[in-house]
């Protein structure tokens, strides 16, 4: 019996110095397959503390106005009322923490894919990604949320304040690192043209 062939798979193993590269190359100095999941995970854990101080807020109050016209009249009952009124808040808590985590989990690995994608269609690394990307994510949010033209409108520019604001901050720091910026090379050239083309005819 003949034995299959075994094809010779070979493993991509960058050397310390395209390791290096790939890392000083990548936004925020980070490559992609780290970045996307430290920013959905930074991103669950702000939006589970976020909805966990509300959610427990929002049940204590409603708890209170369900219980306002039942309230004990003795020690045990007051026991019991603070033991059932913690356990509420303790569930609405987490459970609002775990819905605004995931969403903001889900809507920022969406944004960091996006804009990677964009980054690797475009071949360059800018603000622009960052903002067509925001854009797209907004769009989708509010699509699937099924918002009116104004509400769509609304939340579309804060994904594009959000795009730019976050954009800038990473190009500024690419700059400061010394990675090129697509449009900031495109200006410096046109620049150097100018001033060559006004040393000739001086």
């Amino acid at each position: 019996m003949a034995k299959p062939d075994r094809e010779n798979k070979q493993v991509w193993s960058p050397t310390r110095e395209e390791y290096t590269q790939l890392w000083k190359d990548s936004r925020l100095s980070i490559p992609p397959l780290m970045r996307i999941p430290a920013a959905a995970f930074t991103a669950f854990s702000v939006g589970m503390t976020l909805g966990l101080a509300h959610g427990s807020k929002m049940t204590g109050l409603r708890f209170r106005a369900e219980n306002a016209h039942r309230l004990p009249t003795t020690t045990t009952g007051w026991y019991l009322y603070h033991k059932s009124k913690n356990y509420h808040l303790a569930f609405g808590g987490l459970k609002e923490g775990l819905r605004v985590g995931a969403r903001l989990g889900v809507l920022s690995t969406a944004m960091f894919c996006a804009e990677n994608l964009f980054d690797v269609y475009r071949g360059t690394k800018d603000l622009f990604s960052t903002v067509m990307a925001s854009l797209a994510v907004a769009g989708g949010f509010s699509v699937w949320n099924r918002f009116s033209a104004a509400e769509t409108a609304r939340t579309a520019r804060k994904g594009l304040k959000f795009g730019l604001a976050y954009g800038v901050v990473q190009d500024l720091l690419s700059i400061a690192k010394g990675r090129p910026i697509g449009y900031v090379e495109f200006i410096r050239r046109h620049i150097g043209k100018a001033t060559q083309l006004e040393e000739k005819t001086t």
